[in-house]
């Protein structure tokens, strides 16, 4: 049995084990990338592919005449067309929850940087501000503290719950935002109402037709002034223009920002721009611990077994 790895420099630094995966199939090709136009003669007699982002189309299933299983190297798998896979027969397999810890406590590394201005203060002992002043301390940017503030989250899923047992951790009273438009159920608030009532507001939704630029220039408006804003999400559910033109106003106290619209951001992006005030922009990192990197891998291992015991699970295309 053939098994195919599309894009193992995706997720891998060479500090993984891949155990998980050697023993279940006796013949494994591992490709560091894959870009379309290698993409369907690699697979052409595989019956088993792995893939994080490399997009499994119609013409790749035609291509793949023996495939039974692709196993999505993520929790999303937009990256695969779920409709051919069922007319051609082939199981897809996505892995879940495996960076709850990492994200979590990526989210909480931009709120608590954020809220220190670390990267200010940083910057300026690099400069000689330190140095200079005539004091023991440096007190040139604002520090607040978490305990007391309100942490709104969009989107709670296992993310959203384990980011908020961490904003209770830091005394932070937490609220949840029901869907947009819905009548708010037992324990959440009105989507309007967490905008306006959050100092932190943190976001944990798939992107789709209902999120796609859910925080724009008119939900910025309601959030608090000096509020924060953090995305681990996806890079469309936010207006990228609206949030630069917010923190260039001082309309925002700050952003967080892990995801872009377009990845890597080959196009420019305003986010990217070099005048914009108080946002830290890392790159698509939140869900990228050893740790998680490792269970992830672990579980495309399982996915795989299961598979060939004829028990498949994380199915998403049943």
């Amino acid at each position: 049995m053939l098994g195919i790895f599309l894009d193992r420099d995706s997720l891998d630094r060479g500090d993984l084990d891949f155990f998980a995966l050697d023993n279940l199939i006796d013949d494994w090709r591992f490709y560091g990338l894959t870009r379309p136009d290698d993409l369907n003669d690699r697979i052409r007699d595989a019956e088993i592919i792995v893939s994080n982002k490399v997009g499994i189309d119609e013409a790749a299933f035609q291509a793949a005449s023996r495939l039974k299983l692709i196993c999505v190297a993520a929790t999303g798998y937009n990256n695969v067309d779920l409709d051919a896979a069922q007319r051609h027969g082939v199981t897809v397999c996505n892995v879940r929850g495996y960076a709850t810890p990492s994200v979590s406590q990526h989210v909480f590394t931009l709120i608590l940087s954020l809220s220190i201005h670390l990267g200010s203060y940083r910057r300026a002992v690099m400069k000689g501000e330190w140095q200079r002043s005539p004091h023991f301390c440096l007190l040139d940017y604002p520090i607040e503290e978490l305990a007391g503030r309100t942490l709104g989250i969009i989107g709670h899923g296992e993310l959203g719950h384990a980011v908020a047992h961490l904003g209770e951790a830091f005394g932070m009273e937490v609220i949840i935002a029901d869907h947009r438009g819905s009548a708010p159920s037992p324990g959440r608030l009105a989507f309007e109402q967490v905008l306006e009532a959050a100092d932190v507001l943190t976001l944990h939704c798939p992107l789709n037709s209902e999120t796609r630029g859910l925080i724009g220039a008119a939900e910025i408006r309601r959030m608090k002034p000096g509020a924060l804003l953090i995305n681990t999400a996806r890079g469309g559910i936010v207006d990228e223009q609206a949030l630069a033109d917010a923190l260039r106003d001082g309309r925002l106290g700050g952003a967080g920002i892990d995801v872009l619209s377009e990845e890597p951001p080959l196009h420019g992006n305003p986010l990217l721009a070099d005048d914009v005030p108080n946002l830290i922009v890392t790159p698509h990192i939140a869900w990228a611990s050893r740790n998680a990197r490792q269970r992830l891998l672990d579980e495309i291992g399982d996915n795989i077994s299961a598979f060939l015991a004829g028990t498949p699970r994380n199915v998403v295309n049943a």
